[in-house]
């Protein structure tokens, strides 16, 4: 079992005992426990420390652990319902009212419940995260000199040159920020570029956490359909005509949710069209380094294609590491870019010049390229084992594109299945799902799930993952959805 499930784990069963014990009263010894759930000494300290965290236990060093005493000076809540009257008159004189809904980023952020197979998460699971390397890159970075000072705002330039010639093309070192991650980049972007009340345009469907992005400052999102060569051209020229915006963000590879890419074809359309209507185009290059090791050439960010300043492009390093190695590139040229750094630095002043470090370090590592090539390989398994279970399993669940890099797939529901209890049913039958509706901006033609592959242990998960899920659809897939003979 994983170290992280045994220390919640350990944590559940000391709590549940808590009550034996009078408070102040000292806890079974570290050994003592060791022996008793037959764990590790560390694990054993971490789920103490979790416990202290949640103010119901006290470790003493040298004497041990005791169960915490209730708080004598606790008081009676007070009255907030005045909040109430004041956030509703705060949207009053907008003219898009602002709206701060974090329920579909939540869906791949949260952890299920004990026992639940994880299809809806947007990370690597531990098993495929560069943990030694990232602890090992870390330990360097910390012993760096100057390693615990000040960086400089736009970020160590040693990783914006690293970011610099990933992205290729004309693009310099002077013109990439150092963000804390690709959603804190996106956010910069959209509030560099949009004033409150304006249009802008997304593709359709789309990434849930840019629509509770542009929400929150205000702006109006309005989607322009994708196919399986990625947005469609003459919709995007209609839709920046139509609302006169100055902003489409998109995802040219391995789209989220339907892992489209861009094609060769469309790629110049897109820019001579952004360009033409005096408009940026945000690329939000998420996913580049999860390509399945059976993709072929990749094609090459829209930034590298762009001489005139239309595209600001963003790229991170967390979806390929760990969900908190939130470490991104946010890169742009002309005096947008100042626009960029001024308003990131009001808001954040600069990332964490440690983790900085520590991202020059991993990259910098052979232990990174080896990653890469092992999550490149596992990846691309598990999506075959995902999709070859779903056909056999599930076929009433329509899979029109099994994409070469990422980590989930996107599935059409029968019409008329009713996409919020095939979520409910697979959460109670132990399997959590994304959703289709968040990636919707405006009403979605059609019920959707997406399932990742990436966030389980490995095949064996998948497989029973799928089957859960089978059982959870019986009866909500127009009747299909039934167990095959024998299984």
């Amino acid at each position: 079992m994983h170290e992280r499930s045994s220390v919640a784990e350990l944590a559940e069963s000391i709590k549940r005992e808590l009550d034996r014990y009078s408070p102040g009263g000292k806890l079974p010894s570290s050994r003592a426990l060791v022996e008793r759930y037959r764990v590790s000494p560390v694990t054993v300290t971490r789920a103490l420390a979790q416990l202290a965290a949640e103010g119901l236990v006290v470790t003493r060093p040298g004497a041990g652990a005791f169960r915490a005493r209730p708080r004598a000076d606790e008081e009676a809540p007070g009255d907030t319902s005045w909040q109430e009257v004041a956030l509703s008159a705060d949207g009053a004189t907008e003219l898009v009212p602002r709206s701060v809904d974090a329920s579909g980023v939540l869906v791949t952020l949260a952890a299920p419940p004990p026992g639940v197979i994880e299809f809806n998460s947007g990370y690597l699971h531990a098993a495929l995260q560069p943990e030694r390397a990232m602890a090992a890159a870390l330990a360097r970075a910390g012993r760096r000199p100057g390693a615990w000072g000040r960086p400089p705002t736009d970020g160590v330039p040693e990783l914006r040159e690293w970011f610099a010639r990933g992205i290729g093309g004309a693009i310099t070192a002077a013109e990439v920020l150092i963000a804390a991650g690709g959603q804190s980049a996106l956010t910069t972007a959209l509030r560099a570029l949009a004033p409150p009340g304006a249009p802008v345009l997304v593709e359709s469907p789309t990434y849930p956490g840019m629509l509770a992005i542009a929400r929150a400052a205000g702006l109006r999102p309005v989607p322009v359909p994708v196919d399986s060569d990625g947005v469609r051209p003459e919709l995007l020229a209609a839709a920046f005509k139509a609302t006169g915006a100055r902003v489409f963000v998109c995802q040219p590879l391995f789209q989220n949710p339907t892992g489209a890419v861009l094609s060769a074809e469309r790629r110049p359309e897109v820019l001579r069209i952004a360009r033409a209507a005096g408009a940026f185009v945000v690329e939000d290059d998420f996913v580049r380094r999860l390509v399945h090791d059976d993709a072929g050439p990749l094609p090459r960010p829209l930034a590298t294609d762009d001489r005139d300043g239309v595209v600001v492009h963003v790229c991170s390093l967390t979806k390929a590491t760990s969900p908190s190695f939130r470490v991104c590139a946010l890169a742009a040229r002309g005096p947008v870019l100042e626009r960029l750094r001024a308003i990131q630095v009001v808001e954040s002043f600069f990332v964490p010049r440690p983790l900085q470090e520590a991202a020059v370090e991993l990259v910098g590592s052979p232990a990174w390229p080896r990653h890469l090539r092992t999550v490149s390989g596992e990846l691309r398994s598990r999506r075959d084992t995902m999709a070859a279970a779903l056909r056999l399993g599930l076929p009433e669940l329509a899979l029109p594109h099994i994409p070469a890099g990422g980590y989930h797939l996107w599935l059409r529901l029968p019409d008329g299945a009713d996409e919020n209890a095939v979520v409910s049913a697979a959460l109670r039958a132990g399997v959590a799902i994304a959703p289709g509706r968040p990636y919707f901006s405006a009403e979605p033609t059609a019920g959707h799930v997406r399932l990742s592959f990436a966030g389980v242990a490995g095949p064996a998960e998948i497989t029973e993952g799928v089957r859960r899920l089978r059982d959870a659809c019986a009866g909500l897939l127009g009747g299909g959805a039934q167990a095959p003979r024998g299984a």
